[in-house]
């Protein structure tokens, strides 16, 4: 622990989950609690669940879970210290600099070891393409018609066909193995031990937003696959929340950012004078991504490749711009492909028209989903108005639903009190994706040791009732709990409720270990299939410790040691009448 426990309850008392993560990621009350797109997964339904009342976060899809040092820890990628201190600023707390431990020293020391290892694997690339043996790369570029200027601006450069070398320069620089397989520049096989990740490849530095180099990316040079190569997740780069050139967008202080697919596109824009272009790093467009666009500018415009992949990337990206508030535009690039040909061929000028044209992508995408049906077909019609309807029901916010019913009776030619009506019908048909997910709904459905989520179980239950409490203290115990990290919260639990100043959040910070952390949040966080109503609930809670007591009578009877058969009879008869006892959950 980095701090006392007493100073990091003070810190989470004073920072309320939901306001804190409401900051990041905008949240929608449902029913007691919070929902929103997880921005730890490519989430397109609402997954992410936030309590208030318990102070923690869960993803019924993913997995990721925790309390408000955690969420930052996961989403911004800090150090425990690091997001301490950060809400700490926030509520205006402040801490002595000699709690912090050496561990905490360390693991801040390791992070920025792996940043200047990606920075001085940048200069090795940067140098080698200006070098004899970097012809091959320095002419790829030029082919693309890139000037001096701009591959210096991006920091561009290029891996030679075996990429010992730039190993042997690390290693040179005094960077250790290990160092250099976590930076994401080497990898590790038993028959060739340390070799290069990224060889014959022009190489694409990619840096944070403070304008630090923390992976790459790397484009094959001639036949090979794949195509192009991304550094893997690392501690300091996470592609779901990191953007291709966002620190040079940032620094044009535009009014919006333009939004490509690819590295070359987004250079093409900026030696074209378009210096708020950015790109995800080699996956879809994630809500991490938008979360961070939505703090600098309040419009996207999407320049996306205009074949039928890119139209369909484009309609999915935007429906996660919406739902970020972020006004969502699509630029018309055809009859070419991406903007690096479009730029190549009619140039700038032409380039800001089609931006000054842009078409709003709500309204783009229901003409992509008008040429799916015969206009002259009533039934083919008929289906469409159904499905633009549909679309319009998934939106939550009631100003912009109808204000885009409004637009799209206008564009489809038909009234708009007819459409209001047809979006109220649909609307009833919505599945509610953010009410949370239970075992048997399909979409998370993991095959749980039934003994350990009985153990789970319980701990949601007293941290729903801790009030029952006293009725349990006699009849189960932490000693019941066989699983290891279950026994040791219970342990620290049941104090908690006994002395009332009982948080799960505070569970959540007893690990450093982010599997375990996920784990301790699924404790808090379950829920019983359909189970409503108060006697429902009363009886599924005495299966549950009959289920715990069994298992612990069984792994009493195998643990392979002499059992006194007192104490085991003794045991036996409470299991037998677990099934009498009446648990009385309040109202």
């Amino acid at each position: 622990m980095y701090f006392p426990q007493e100073l990091i309850d003070q810190v989470q008392q004073n920072n309320d989950i939901v306001d804190v993560i409401n900051e990041y990621i905008p949240l929608t009350k449902k029913g007691a609690n919070y929902v929103c797109l997880c921005p730890f997964h490519q989430d397109s339904n609402p997954s992410l669940t936030v309590s208030r009342q318990k102070q923690l976060f869960k993803c019924f899809a993913c997995g990721e879970g925790g309390n408000v040092i955690t969420f930052l820890q996961k989403y911004d990628a800090k150090s425990f210290v690091e997001a301490v201190q950060t809400l700490a600023d926030r509520a205006g707390i402040k801490l002595p600099e000699n709690y912090q431990s050496e561990y905490s020293k360390e693991k801040q020391d390791q992070k920025q070891r792996l940043i200047d290892c990606n920075i001085e694997a940048a200069r090795y690339f940067y140098a080698l393409l200006r070098s004899d043996d970097g012809k091959k790369g320095l002419e790829y570029f030029k082919k693309r018609e890139l000037s001096d200027e701009t591959m210096k601006k991006f920091g561009l450069g290029y891996s030679n066909v075996n990429g010992k070398d730039c190993i042997a320069y690390l290693k040179n620089q005094g960077f250790k193995d290990k160092e250099i397989i976590d930076a994401g520049i080497g990898v590790y096989d038993e028959r060739n031990g340390l070799r290069a990740k990224f060889w014959n490849r022009v190489m694409f530095p990619i840096k944070n937003q403070a304008g630090k180099v923390i992976g790459f990316g790397g484009r094959v040079l001639g036949e090979g696959e794949p195509k192009y190569l991304n550094s893997p997740e690392t501690p300091v780069f996470n592609k779901s929340t990191n953007l291709y050139a966002f620190d040079l967008a940032k620094a044009s202080r535009s009014t919006y950012f333009i939004l490509c697919e690819g590295y070359m596109d987004v250079i093409a824009l900026h030696q074209a004078g378009f210096n708020m272009a950015v790109a995800s790093l080699g996956t879809a467009f994630t809500p991490g991504q938008a979360n961070i666009i939505r703090r600098y500018v309040k419009d996207v415009y999407l320049s996306y490749d205009s074949d039928g992949p890119g139209v369909k990337a484009a309609i999915r990206a935007s429906k996660i711009c919406r739902e970020y508030g972020l006004s969502c535009k699509v630029i018309d690039m055809s009859p070419y492909k991406d903007p690096d040909e479009f730029i190549k061929a009619l140039g700038r000028d032409e380039y800001q028209k089609r931006i000054d044209e842009a078409k709003n992508a709500f309204i783009f995408e229901i003409g992509v989903l008008r040429k799916q049906y015969d206009s002259s077909d009533p039934d083919a019609n008929t289906r469409y108005d159904n499905e633009v309807a549909a679309l319009l029901a998934e939106m939550k916010d009631e100003v912009q639903r109808t204000n885009y019913i409004k637009a799209c009776a206008k564009e489809m030619g038909i009234s708009e009190s007819t459409l209001s009506d047809m979006v109220a019908k649909e609307a009833g048909k919505v599945r509610r994706f953010s009410e949370p997910v239970h075992e048997k709904s399909g979409i998370h459905e993991k095959k749980d040791d039934p003994n350990i989520k009985a153990q789970q179980l319980m701990l949601t239950y007293l941290a729903e009732y801790p009030s029952i409490y006293p009725q349990l203290e006699k009849i189960i115990t932490p000693e019941d709990f066989t699983d290891e990290t279950c026994r040791e919260v219970a342990v620290r639990f049941f104090e908690d409720i006994k002395n009332g100043n009982a948080s799960p959040a505070r569970m959540v910070s007893m690990f450093e270990d982010e599997e375990i952390q996920n784990k301790v949040s699924d404790m808090f966080t379950g829920y019983l299939n359909g189970i409503e109503g108060r006697e429902e609930k009363e009886a599924a809670l005495v299966d549950i410790i009959y289920r715990i007591k069994a298992n612990s009578l069984e792994e009493m009877k195998n643990s392979g040691q002499s059992v006194d058969p007192t104490l085991f009879m003794k045991k036996k008869k409470e299991l037998i009448d677990i099934r009498r006892i009446k648990i009385q959950i309040p109202d």
